[in-house]
């Protein structure tokens, strides 16, 4: 596991003020530079000391992934990438040559937090998935049909 550590300029901001700047951070990268995926990811790379290839490695999972607009949703992709970062299973710890129940316990410790994340997406938008969430955040997208070309050139 890796220790999050806050950036500098951040580090007086408690932490409910901190998820309130990663929301709008988050929502400024989307507007400005789209791909909802890597969105959140930069958003808690500016907040959080996280490797700046994990953003470039959360590129193309937007828009229900490489922009499908049919899959799960990116920000829930990305924000469960910077959770694996910090508490996902290291890959010292995988086998293929071995089974080990440590192993698993790993795996298994991080999939219960990414089910937290996984649990507020249902709870906030009542689905996982990308033009479901799309249509109630922008409610101008609510005929799907006509609607799939201007997602994938917002993304």
């Amino acid at each position: 596991m890796i220790k999050a550590k806050v950036r500098e300029k951040y580090r007086g901001l408690s932490c409910q003020e901190l998820l309130g700047k990663a929301y709008e951070l988050g929502f400024n990268y989307e507007k400005n530079s789209r791909g909802c995926s890597q969105a959140t990811v930069a958003a808690l790379h500016e907040l959080l000391e996280i490797d700046d290839s994990v953003v470039r490695i959360a590129t193309s999972a937007c828009g229900g992934q490489a922009v499908q607009i049919v899959g799960t949703c990116g920000g829930l992709i990305g924000g469960t990438m910077v959770l694996d970062y910090f508490l996902g299973r290291p890959a010292e710890n995988m086998s293929y040559q071995e089974y080990s129940e440590a192993n698993l316990r790993l795996l298994r410790d991080a999939v219960a937090v990414a089910r937290l994340l996984y649990d507020k997406y249902v709870k906030e938008y009542g689905t996982i998935i990308c033009p479901h969430i799309h249509v109630q955040l922008f409610p101008f997208l609510q005929n799907m049909d006509n609607s799939l070309h201007t997602l994938k050139n917002l993304s």
